[in-house]
């Protein structure tokens, strides 16, 4: 039998051509997700229908700072009536309430519809997914709450505000605001990369934000009605709201929240244990995003 092919045997050209351009890599890979990641948490890129929450919720952020800032101008007030460290604790309702929205759809979408081996075919890989979506998460988050607190530094100033009061305070704010972005952040990611389904995503973050805080604020209530004063403290470590605001008041000179006032918040001492399960939360919130696209990356 002849090896050769038949006579009747024709090669189609249909027109695929190959790709001569630079090879921009998985950084630009990595970095194209995150923008893309960072626009969507704004609605930026999508529908009018998905810009009108986060907007609406960013213009809540702020117009309480606005007003801040009008009383202090008109009243010549010495300081501002809000710390800026406290300002986010205010207000965790609203930033609470965006992680809810906003960390489903960046996460949920693509497990629902299956994109995610798209994204790990190449160049990309599944580190190159989980940093880049806990950056733009964590980024979102930090927009939200830093926008609110340079309305009020340029209000102080326009105030006439002492410089350098306010500068230390804008400072400790914005460092505040940076751990709650990388910790909300991870935690809202977690949660909704736990389904596809981006309705039970939203139920399983207002559950961890906002029932912890409540339940970790009713037992301090009845730790303090008790005179049980020193049990007020470890409870904070049971609530993400709750442990940005230890921090805080043992390391960044704010006002303690919690009942009792200033003797009963955490100390330095405590208040590294704060920050060591805040940090071991997030590293934490990583491991687990890792392991959970090991699986649903294949």
């Amino acid at each position: 039998m002849s090896s050769q092919a038949p006579e009747t045997t024709q090669i189609h050209n249909i027109g695929y051509r190959n790709y001569d351009g630079p090879r921009l890599g998985r950084a630009y890979a990595r970095r194209a997700l995150f923008s893309q990641s960072l626009r969507g948490a704004y609605g930026l890129g999508r529908s009018a229908k998905s810009k009108v929450l986060p907007m609406i919720l960013f213009a809540v952020m702020c117009v309480p700072a606005l007003i801040i800032v009008a009383v202090a101008v008109v009243t010549k007030a010495s300081k501002l009536p809000l710390d800026y460290t406290a300002y986010a604790i205010y207000l965790q309702l609203v930033i609470s309430i965006y992680l809810a929205a906003q960390a489903p759809q960046s996460v949920s979408r693509d497990l629902r519809f299956r994109t995610v081996p798209l994204y790990f075919s190449r160049p990309i890989e599944r580190v190159d997914y989980v940093l880049a979506k806990f950056g733009a998460m964590a980024s979102a988050l930090f927009i939200l709450t830093a926008a609110p607190l340079v309305i009020l530094f340029v209000g102080a100033l326009l105030a006439k505000l002492d410089f350098a009061d306010q500068a230390k305070g804008f400072g400790q704010g914005l460092l505040s605001v940076a751990l709650l972005s990388l910790l909300f952040g991870g935690i809202g990611l977690v949660m909704a990369a736990l389904t596809p389904r981006r309705g039970f995503g939203v139920a399983a973050v207002i559950a961890v934000m906002v029932i912890s805080y409540g339940a970790v604020s009713t037992l301090q209530g009845i730790a303090y009605g008790t005179d049980n004063l020193d049990a007020i403290k470890w409870i904070g470590l049971f609530s993400p709201v709750t442990l940005i605001g230890g921090v805080q008041s043992a390391f960044l000179g704010a006002d303690t929240s919690f009942p009792g006032g200033e003797g009963v918040g955490p100390g330095a001492g405590v208040g590294v244990v704060y920050l060591l399960v805040v940090l071991a939360l997030i590293a934490g919130s990583y491991g687990v995003l890792m392991r959970r696209y090991r699986k649903v990356g294949l």
